[in-house]
């Protein structure tokens, strides 16, 4: 499969794990990326989760990128409505500026996380509503074209950071479209809409000074291990940190307790949720791969590794790096014909 690969990280904080090792494990992953020839690392805004790092999206890009040459890091993505778009402006303005060429910014439309969340973000529950002018807002910003008369970004003005629109839905694919942006889809975790939202998006685009054609990035989670019993330890694993995390903010399941939800039609979510993923040992991971880079109609694959340990993440992006044959970094697209 030629298509470029790249890595979605969630930055988990597995079982045992403390913040910091899961962060330290990001910079690890970065470095692995780069040496293996994934094109771009993007890092996922959530918040009040206790199992994910990636809260302070921006900082930890940063620091990424200051451990790391040449690999594009990004955000995959922002969620827009929880901040003022001149703010983000000029957060990835300054990441451009400090490493030029290398920053992506991925926007999304939802929360990233719980109602009582939102209200400690002081964010309103109708954010979302002004997603599309936020985000033309700033598109502005970035392009020194400010639709704000004397507010500029700085840094941020001119840096012209490449915009992807992140979605799991029809509402993404259309603004995309509209817009004349890359759409990125969120099929490791919401599978429904896929072929549909990018038919929409391929059927609607229209040119833009970013992107000239369709561009589209699948999402899809991979557990590669050296023996299959591993991967699907490492996939059942990952399933009961799923049920504690939809069902047991207030209820720490036991494992046992974890496994009996999963086998009950309460678990149905979660086997749903995760139905995209690339599980087994490397020849299986590069066959699954080709597989769903055809379903989804993808110009990109970015997997998320999703084995619960740092040491398991490293070995799962190796063992998909060399079935996949990277070797070397992928090279930019070409301006005017896809994303940076």
């Amino acid at each position: 499969m030629t298509l470029p690969l790249s890595i979605l990280d969630l930055a988990i904080i597995g079982p045992g794990e403390t913040a910091a090792q899961s962060l330290q494990g990001s910079v690890a992953l970065a470095q692995l990326a780069e040496t293996h020839g994934y094109r771009r690392v993007w890092y996922a805004e959530h918040h009040n989760t206790s199992r994910i790092a990636s809260s302070a999206t921006s900082v930890l890009i940063a620091h990424v990128a200051a451990h790391t040459n040449t690999i594009r890091l990004g955000s995959g993505g922002i969620m827009l409505p929880n901040h003022a778009p001149l703010t983000i402006a000029e957060q990835f303005g300054t990441l451009e500026t400090l490493h030029p060429g290398r920053i992506d910014l991925g926007l999304g439309r939802a929360p990233g996380t719980d109602q009582k969340t939102l209200r400690a973000l002081r964010r309103n529950a109708h954010s979302a509503d002004a997603f599309p002018q936020d985000v033309q807002e700033l598109r502005g910003y970035l392009a020194g074209q400010s639709l704000i008369p004397g507010v500029d970004a700085t840094p941020g003005k001119g840096t012209g950071v490449p915009l992807y629109i992140l979605g799991s839905s029809l509402f993404g694919a259309q603004l995309a479209a509209a817009l004349g942006l890359p759409y990125a889809f969120a099929s490791h975790f919401a599978p429904d809409a896929l072929e549909e939202a990018v038919a929409v998006y391929r059927r609607e685009f229209q040119p833009s000074d970013q992107l000239d054609r369709p561009y589209v990035i699948a999402a899809v989670n991979v557990i590669a291990a050296d023996t299959d019993a591993k991967a699907q330890e490492q996939h059942q694993t990952l399933k009961r940190q799923w049920v504690r995390m939809l069902l047991g903010r207030d209820h720490p399941y036991t494992d046992e307790q974890a496994d009996q939800i999963l086998a009950s039609p309460q678990g149905r979510l979660v086997h749903h949720n995760l139905r995209y993923t690339a599980l087994g040992t490397p020849p299986a991971v590069r066959d699954y791969l080709a597989g769903f880079a055809a379903r989804a109609d993808a110009d990109e694959l970015i997997v998320a590794h999703q084995a619960t340990t740092v040491a398991d993440r490293l070995r799962s992006a190796q063992l998909t790096a060399e079935v996949m044959e990277l070797r070397a970094a992928s090279p930019a697209g070409a301006p005017g014909t896809g994303p940076s």
